[in-house]
């Protein structure tokens, strides 16, 4: 049996179909009260519990052979750090410590390509890199930084562990809506629509997904796996997006200097009216960052082949499209998300 944690999310669904359909036995541990309607009509086993609570994630972890750890909490604000903290690293020390208590054979661990340090332009970012507990510019960066060393710690303890990192992640099946989901859904409507500057590495979530499964089958213990995709600058995605959707529209271009300036405005009132913003602070930073990310050890090592974004794209417009009246529009933060 295989247990996926955060498997009602992004990624977590497409991998839970993915498994399923190679004909595994999955079960995925959900939050009590967790909207788990991405799974309808996928043959899952739902256990309700949450991974702070031992107990809980002890009864859905025993018998796994296997586990996915998706589950984090993700949000934007400085008030929520210390329940980023308990949850994302925390929550993974506790399931680290029980996939050596119930003998779990494998684990894939989920971080983040932002759990990794910055570096400036010049220099592409790869597995070499480090993972920066203090990085100035995202608090759940850090927290996912500081997880991954636990798994990396617990691997030379003896437990069988593979981390993955996936870059930005788009496409279709996203029913929370993901900020890249609600963002294609505004350039999908036939008014102007906001750009920006800025570029950055897009992968399809069904690659991601399918880079998960490769890393538990091929992984080496104890090492990292970026899945990245295809760069792209925002100017370009807009325009990838009304092409998929037969539209051309007024974009209306915001330099991502003044964007970052007025960014905190913008997040007050739109938290206020519990609305997700269109940029948001780190979103510009994120954008103005390096992005030129090597995943070659993903290729060479697993086998990984990441397909266009351009059919991405495509794709993920005609199922938005076809599966409006079961998104979940607006801010996710007023609760805790444990999915990914």
């Amino acid at each position: 049996m295989i247990l996926v944690t955060g498997g009602a999310g992004h990624i977590g669904n497409v991998l839970v179909r993915d498994l399923v359909e190679k004909g595994e036995r999955v079960r995925v541990l959900a939050l009590p009260g967790e909207d788990v309607g991405s799974l309808d009509g996928v043959n899952v086993e739902i256990v309700r519990g949450n991974i702070l609570n031992m107990e809980q994630l002890r009864e859905a972890m025993s018998g796994a052979r296997l586990v996915f750890h998706l589950a984090s909490f993700v949000a934007l604000t400085a008030d929520k750090y210390p329940l980023m903290r308990q949850v994302n690293i925390d929550g993974t020390a506790n399931v680290i410590s029980l996939c050596k208590e119930l003998g779990v054979e494998r684990l894939v661990y989920t971080s983040s390509i932002h759990a990794f340090e910055r570096v400036p332009e010049g220099i592409v970012v790869n597995e070499e890199l480090s993972f920066d507990t203090e990085n100035p510019d995202g608090l759940y960066d850090r927290t996912k930084a500081e997880a991954t060393l636990l798994v990396l710690d617990a691997v030379k303890e003896g437990l069988d562990a593979v981390v993955v990192c996936p870059t930005g992640v788009v496409g279709p099946y996203d029913f929370k809506l993901s900020e890249l989901g609600e963002m294609i859904i505004t350039w999908m409507k036939k008014r102007a629509s906001v750009s920006t500057d800025g570029a950055y590495d897009f992968v399809d979530v069904r690659d991601v997904s399918k880079g998960h499964i490769l890393a538990a089958e091929k992984g080496l213990s104890g090492e990292v796996y970026i899945l990245g995709g295809e760069r792209l600058t925002i100017k370009a995605f807009r325009a990838m997006v009304q092409a998929a959707n037969s539209i051309k529209t007024m974009a209306i271009n915001i330099p991502a200097k003044l964007a970052l300036f007025v960014a905190p405005i913008a997040e007050f009132f739109y938290k206020l009216f519990k609305k997700r913003p269109k940029f948001t602070t780190y979103s510009i930073k994120t954008l103005l960052s390096n992005s030129h990310i090597s995943y070659k050890k993903a290729i060479h090592e697993l086998g990984y082949q990441p397909r266009q974004l351009k059919e991405t794209i495509k794709d993920t417009v005609e199922w938005l499209k076809m599966n409006q009246s079961k998104l979940q529009h607006g801010l996710r933060m007023t609760s805790v998300k444990l999915t990914v």
